[in-house]
C-alpha cells in the first residue's frame, strides 16, 4: 500500500492471524500430502527449521519470515531464496516465490539446508536490517510394508521334477489370489529337506518363503479407503490364510489318499516388515516430527538396500547416498 506519511511504497506482510504460528507436529502433518498446502511454515534466525516434504510432492508455502516479523509492517523488503544448489528463482519450473517471499517447491526432490534473506527497514529514516532465515528441507517417503511368509508342504523327492511343476503352479494360483487387490507375490526361496518326524520316520518337505506387496495404484480414481496399500494388503493377507485353511478342509474331508504332494497343517506363518527404498532411513530421535517416515539420508550416512535405517559413513557428502 502507498503511505502519504512515509511518502514510499509499503509492503504490509501478512499479519499473525494469516500465518498462524505451527508447532513441529503441524509441520510435518503439513507437509505429508498435497491436500495441505493451506498451512504456512514459519522459518528461525536462531536455527534451522526442519521441514519434511514428502518425494516429488509440493511442499507447503514456507515463509521468509520469522514469528515476530510476521507480527510487525516492514518498508521495502528484498527477499531471496538460496538451494543446495545456489540461488533460487521463480524462472525455475520446480520453484516458486510469491512477491511476498514466500516459496514452495514443486515435485521436490532436493533436501538440504534453504536459506531466505531478507532485508527491510522498520522506519523510512532507519538503516536497513537483515535477517537469514534458516530451514532445512527433507524429502521423505512412506515406509514400504510387506508380508513374509513361510509354509511347508510334503513333498515328493527332493530330485522329483514333480516339485519344481508344483512351485510353479502353486506360484500362480497366489498371484491371481492377491490380484485382485493391486498386490504381488514374490518367491524368495524354496528349499526341499528330509524331516525326521515325530514318529521316527523320514519324508521330505518343500519349505516355502515368499513375500506379499502391495502394487502401486497410480492415479487411478477410487475409492480413498480401497486404494490405501495397508487395506489392500491385509486384503491380501485375509485371502492367502483363507486359501491355505481350504486347503486343510479338503484334505480332512475327502476319502481318496493324500497325493505326494500337500500341505502340512499349522505351518503358515508370516511376519509384518517396513523397509525404506535405498538412501533412506527411519530414525525417530533424528526426525521426531516424523517418527515413522522414511526421511532421506543425511551426510555421513548411507542406506544401500531397502533396510530400515541410515547407517554410518564418513565419506558420504551428499544427502540420500547409496554407497559408502
Amino acid at each position: 500500500m502507498y503511505d502519504p506519511a512515509a511518502g514510499r511504497r509499503r509492503l504490509e506482510l501478512p499479519r499473525r492471524q494469516m500465518f498462524p504460528r505451527v508447532q513441529p507436529s503441524e509441520r510435518f502433518l503439513g507437509c505429508a500430502g498435497p491436500s495441505n498446502n493451506d498451512l504456512e511454515i514459519v522459518g528461525s534466525v536462531a536455527f534451522p527449521v526442519k521441514v519434511y516434504v514428502k518425494l516429488n510432492h509440493n511442499s507447503p508455502p514456507i515463509l521468509c519470515l520469522t514469528n515476530h516479523l510476521q507480527n510487525v509492517e516492514v518498508i521495502d523488503p528484498i527477499f531471496q531464496w538460496y538451494g543446495p544448489a545456489g540461488s533460487l528463482s521463480s524462472e525455475n519450473s520446480n520453484v516458486e516465490i510469491a512477491p511476498t517471499g514466500t516459496l514452495i517447491l514443486k515435485h521436490f526432490n532436493l533436501s538440504g539446508a534453504y536459506n531466505c534473506s531478507i532485508v527491510y527497514k522498520l522506519t523510512a529514516m532507519q538503516l536497513h536490517r537483515k535477517h537469514i532465515i534458516q530451514y532445512l528441507i527433507y524429502a521423505y517417503s512412506d515406509p514400504k510394508i510387506y508380508y513374509e511368509f513361510t509354509v511347508q508342504y510334503h513333498a515328493a523327492p527332493c530330485n522329483s521334477s514333480q516339485n519344481a511343476s508344483f512351485k510353479k503352479a502353486l506360484l500362480q494360483l497366489l498371484k491371481k489370489l492377491v490380484a485382485i487387490v493391486s498386490c504381488e507375490v514374490k518367491l524368495i526361496k524354496s528349499e526341499c529337506h528330509h524331516v525326521k518326524t515325530q514318529r521316527g520316520s523320514l519324508q521330505n518337505e518343500i519349505f516355502f518363503t515368499f513375500s506379499v506387496a502391495p502394487l502401486h495404484r497410480g492415479k487411478h480414481k477410487c475409492q480413498q479407503k480401497a486404494c490405501a496399500a495397508s487395506h489392500r494388503l491385509n486384503k491380501a493377507k485375509h485371502f492367502i490364510k483363507k486359501f491355505f485353511k481350504r486347503q486343510v478342509k479338503v484334505s480332512r474331508t475327502c476319502s481318496a489318499p493324500l497325493p505326494d504332494i500337500y500341505y502340512i497343517d499349522g505351518t503358515l506363518k508370516f511376519i509384518s516388515i517396513d523397509r525404506c527404498h535405498p538412501g533412506y532411513g527411519i530414525n525417530a530421535v533424528l526426525h521426531p516430527d516424523c517418527p515413522e517416515c522414511c526421511v532421506v539420508c543425511n551426510p555421513g550416512s548411507y542406506n544401500p538396500s531397502e533396510g530400515m535405517h541410515c547407517l554410518p559413513c564418513n565419506s558420504s557428502l551428499i544427502y540420500g547416498a547409496t554407497k559408502c
